[in-house]
């Protein structure tokens, strides 16, 4: 047998944990057909088939189940040393790779990440935005530390996780100062018929904002629906409709934009969560976060992901201000 070629164990053990080659192509970057050619080679080195073909799904033979436990721990042990590397003291900065959910408020983003800027040591972070399925994929090839996600670990991927609570807040409700004031009196009924601006099917609020519209027997127009939080904000200031926002981040929108909080409520709760591969949370920056968050967000407990009932929740309007 020829020496053993590490890039393509590491093709073989991304396709054994992907369990197709196409979704193993999509997370090292490279093409089924270059993936499949690269296995082939690696089997044949071996002298051993190492897959066999369920249906469309690949699964793995004996020598595949032996040759893939023996690739687990020389990968895991690769990671080990990367990490260690890269937290060793007095050597280069500390660098932390983040996968922030496009469902996420970049405000709310920065607000759990500027801790880790401030930490003694110099650190380098590196953020990247994308969907939750894509970023959890490279998570699971250890291409970033921890994800900041609106919703726990999904329960159907094939993703081996973890999820921490960071933190939880009520969520409020703005707009510009001219339909404020046409909406601020007698909130929330106000919204029944108001031009509204909603978040797209990955925002774990949601689900929450359409079940307190029915509990609260509102029905607000829907003026248009944003998986781009950023552009569902711009709509918002240019006056398009009303929307909601963490009230975490309430100082920052009135700030920043001139735009005037009609009201809060503590009926829908926003929760924000820190996903990694491990089960106790070890990165310097990360723990800097997790415990930042205790400050900036309202923190609960892990099991409190739904709502109460309306008579123990509460809806607020809230005295907003001007746009400067």
């Amino acid at each position: 047998m020829a020496s053993l070629n590490y890039k393509h164990l590491h093709y073989f053990w991304t396709v054994a944990k992907s369990g197709a080659v196409a979704r193993a192509g999509e997370r090292l970057h490279l093409t089924a057909q270059t993936i499949s050619g690269q296995i082939s080679l690696f089997e044949e080195s071996l002298g051993y088939k190492l897959f066999k073909r369920v249906g469309r799904r690949l699964e793995l033979n004996d020598e595949g189940r032996m040759v893939f436990d023996y690739a687990e721990r020389i990968f895991s042990l690769g990671e080990e040393l990367e990490e260690a590397l890269r937290l060793r003291p007095g050597g280069r900065a500390l660098q932390l790779r983040v996968g922030v959910a496009d469902a996420v408020p970049k405000a709310i983003a920065y607000l759990l990440l500027e801790s880790a800027l401030a930490m003694p040591d110099p650190i380098r972070i590196i953020c990247r935005e994308g969907k939750l399925d894509v970023l959890l994929a490279d998570l699971a090839i250890h291409k970033l530390d921890i994800i900041i996600a609106d919703s726990p670990m999904p329960p159907n991927v094939d993703v081996r996780g973890y999820h921490h609570l960071l933190g939880e807040c009520d969520t409020s409700f703005f707009a510009t100062p001219e339909l404020a004031r046409r909406y601020r009196k007698d909130f929330p009924r106000s919204f029944d018929g108001a031009p509204f601006l909603m978040p797209g099917e990955d925002a774990a609020v949601r689900p929450r904002l359409l079940r307190w519209f029915e509990r609260e027997k509102i029905r607000p127009q829907i003026s248009g629906e944003f998986d781009d939080g950023a552009l569902l904000l711009a709509f918002g200031d240019a006056g398009a409709g009303i929307f909601a926002a963490p009230s975490a981040i309430a100082a920052q929108i009135r700030k920043q934009y001139g735009l005037v909080e009609i009201g809060r409520t503590d009926a829908i709760r926003e929760q924000f969560y820190a996903i990694s591969v491990e089960r106790r949370l070890t990165h310097p920056a990360v723990l800097a976060i997790q415990s930042a968050a205790r400050g900036n967000l309202l923190v609960g407990s892990t099991g409190s992901t739904s709502e109460e009932p309306p008579a123990r929740r509460k809806a607020a309007a809230v005295a907003g201000g001007r746009r400067s």
